[in-house]
């Protein structure tokens, strides 16, 4: 299945593999750089091993072509020789994996004559938070061969690579997520919702549910905040915002906490940036985390966050400066946190101002952008030099 428009053939093509192409914060990152990618420079398709849902219609570059390879649950190997046939046809100079779900197929992309193959690492699964899967870890390793840079988004995934899981460090580069601090900026329209014109303080989140996002805790804190404060209750809401496998289950517990009739649960939308200024802090219950997206996005917009110390988070939350750090898995102290800003609001300008400037200054979607550019020059250009190095001389 595919979606395919006419391009230059004489522009580098960049594949993305990707496992599925929806609603998500890794997603927006492979959006967000095909968009915002010189033209000139490269051109795009994204192959996504299962389907893909009306996100791509976020793609607004003309010209990227869009395949999704059906992969059913299980090994599925027909799919390497699916890929490997469709990367023969479409000669990428890069093929850009993400994710543990995608590492595996740098090896057909070699063997299809591919010349670049970077795996991005944007965080860890829920059944993984440390990254200790020894079975996981041997593939990693055993793939070193046929993946030229691996790109860690965080430093903590960073030293985990090198130092966990044993890829050379020769081979991995660092490369900050980063967001459009345009379209997620303070001060602009925000979107209706439910509470318009309500005086209230709106705790909000956004993310797919599942279990490595933990809505599940931030909910319980959400109530543990309500009971401890009466008083507050007509005051306090709480906005889960995405879609996910939990979504049902996360609603039964709402009712059953008794603060169905403050939480709201909107699914996917489109209008994140518009949301989010309906925010008054943002909160962030993952058990693992590379640099998540909707953080940044979250700073971007001017909000403090209350968030786990896991993953990268706390190299962009600086613990009473932006925002809040409270550990994995424990509502109560969420829920103190939580709490210090619905009652404190110079807490809250000061923490959201200095979070905008955190990402103004370190987490653009320029930087991140032109260093991916740079990382896929340098690369092409070694490989270029190599094969006019291993080419016969004529005679």
């Amino acid at each position: 299945m595919a979606v395919t428009n006419n391009r230059p053939a004489d522009i580098p093509l960049v594949v993305h593999l990707i496992y599925r192409l929806d609603f998500g914060g890794l997603e927006t990152l492979l959006v967000d750089c095909i968009n915002h990618m010189p033209p000139e420079r490269y051109r795009h398709a994204v192959v996504c091993l299962t389907g893909y849902t009306a996100f791509a219609d976020k793609i607004t570059r003309p010209g990227v072509e869009l395949y999704a390879l059906d992969k059913q649950p299980g090994l599925g190997l027909g799919i390497h020789v699916k890929l490997f046939k469709l990367l023969r046809r479409l000669r990428p100079s890069v093929l850009h994996t993400y994710n543990f779900a995608c590492a595996e197929y740098a090896a057909p992309a070699w063997l299809a004559g591919v010349p670049v193959r970077v795996h991005a690492e944007h965080g860890r699964d829920a059944s993984d938070p440390q990254g200790l899967n020894r079975k996981h870890n041997f593939l990693r390793r055993a793939l070193v061969p046929f993946i030229d840079r691996y790109v860690p988004v965080s430093h903590d995934l960073a030293r985990w690579l090198t130092g966990v899981v044993g890829i050379p460090s020769a081979k991995s580069e660092l490369i900050m997520n980063g967001v459009d601090t345009v379209r997620f900026a303070p001060g602009l329209a925000a979107a209706v919702t439910p509470w318009a014109g309500q005086d209230v303080f709106v705790i909000g989140t956004v993310g797919r549910l599942q279990d490595v996002k933990d809505q599940a805790s931030l909910i319980e804190a959400f109530a543990l905040l309500v009971d401890s404060k009466p008083e507050e209750r007509a005051r306090l809401r709480l906005a889960v915002v995405g879609d996910g496998p939990l979504r049902d289950k996360l609603a039964r517990q709402a009712q059953s906490l008794g603060v169905a009739d403050l939480v709201w649960f909107p699914g996917a939308r489109n209008d994140i940036p518009e949301l989010m200024r309906s925010f008054d802090l943002f909160a962030l219950s993952s058990i693992a985390e590379g640099t998540p997206v909707t953080l940044l996005e979250a700073m971007a917009c001017g909000l403090p966050v209350v968030a786990t110390n896991v993953g990268g988070i706390p190299e962009v939350v600086q613990d009473g400066v932006n925002g809040a750090l409270v550990p994995a898995s424990d509502p109560q102290a969420l829920a103190a946190a939580l709490g210090l800003y619905a009652a404190d609001a110079s807490r809250v300008a000061a923490h959201g101002a200095a979070a905008r400037t955190n990402i103004e200054r370190h987490y653009s979607v320029a930087a991140m952008v032109g260093a991916y550019t740079a990382l896929y020059d340098r690369l092409g250009k070694r490989t270029n030099n190599l094969n006019e190095i291993t080419q016969p001389c004529a005679e």
